[in-house]
């Protein structure tokens, strides 16, 4: 969890309320959150938790998705599906091994949309 001081916007630490301090006697040796560069305090009275939900990719977002097939090429490549052996399919290259490996080649085909990588 991370703080910023509402006055000066620097990072708050936490940090012990130190003795001496008529006006907040009563919370000596709580904790309590401190800017260090200007006098900004606030003390934690109580129990103080902050939770962040973050939403995961999915797996569409990162390789593919609903534009992957615009504007992407045509080649001659015959399809895998046995009842379409249609000669023609879209296809791109992606980088999805390290840099010492080819490319990973994705095609779809133009007639029964089937798709498939070599």
């Amino acid at each position: 969890m991370l703080l910023f001081c509402p006055q000066c916007s620097n990072m708050l630490r936490v940090g012990k309320v130190p003795p001496g301090d008529p006006t907040i006697d009563l919370y000596v040796g709580q904790n309590r959150f401190e800017c260090i560069t200007c006098p900004y305090q606030f003390v934690i009275t109580k129990r103080y938790y902050e939770r962040k939900y973050l939403k995961k990719k999915e797996t569409e977002d990162i390789i593919g998705g609903e534009g992957a097939w615009d504007n992407v090429d045509q080649t001659d490549v015959q399809c895998p599906n046995d009842k379409c052996r249609n000669d023609k399919a879209y296809w791109y290259q992606l980088q999805i091994r390290s840099a010492d490996e080819p490319m990973t080649a994705f095609y779809k085909c133009t007639k029964c949309e089937k798709e498939w990588r070599e």
